[in-house]
């Protein structure tokens, strides 16, 4: 198969997908390495961005998903005219990134850092898709352990959770 064949393929993958495609399964649908495979994918990639075009493909963690540009987003939000995405409270991000940066956590493990009930943040951001189920804790009753999303990525722009900012140490000498 030609490199444009390949890259067509590639292309629609990802579009019919609607969501992040790992690497591995779209190297086994061309049935290349996927050395191969990021190679056509990044080259994609750099068409769209180079072009200017209204759909980007970004990477989340090792998976590839084609996504709208951002300097469209504005047009996209007045053809739907849904309301600006809302923001997170205080409570929201502060439970958002103790599960971040601790996951896999459970649900009493960030009330004992918070000091105060987690369930309503928790739900919250399950709502929200920012974070999910990622196993159970082997411990007494077996509670549920929590962990972000492709979709926490994408709503804070990182590629994965390697990528965020390394925590401050604390300067407190009791």
């Amino acid at each position: 198969m030609r490199l444009a064949q390949l890259e067509a393929v590639v292309e629609s993958l990802l579009f019919i997908a609607g969501d992040a495609v790992p690497l591995s399964a779209i190297a086994q649908t061309i049935e290349m390495d996927k050395a191969t495979a990021k190679a056509i994918v990044q080259s994609l990639a750099d068409q769209y961005e180079a072009e200017q075009r209204g759909i980007r493909i970004v990477e989340f963690d090792g998976a590839y998903q084609m996504c709208t540009a951002a300097e469209c987003f504005s047009y996209i939000r007045s053809m739907y005219r849904s309301p600006q995405r809302q923001g997170l409270t205080q409570s929201l991000l502060e439970t958002l990134a103790i599960i971040a940066y601790k996951q896999p956590i459970t649900k009493g493990q960030i009330e004992e850092i918070r000091g105060v009930s987690a369930e309503h943040a928790v739900s919250k951001l399950m709502e929200k898709k920012l974070v999910c189920e990622v196993g159970r804790l082997d411990a007494p009753g077996k509670p549920i352990l929590l962990g972000t999303t492709d979709q926490f990525l994408r709503y804070f722009g990182f590629h994965s959770v390697q990528e965020l900012p390394p925590l401050e140490k604390s300067t407190d000498q009791d």
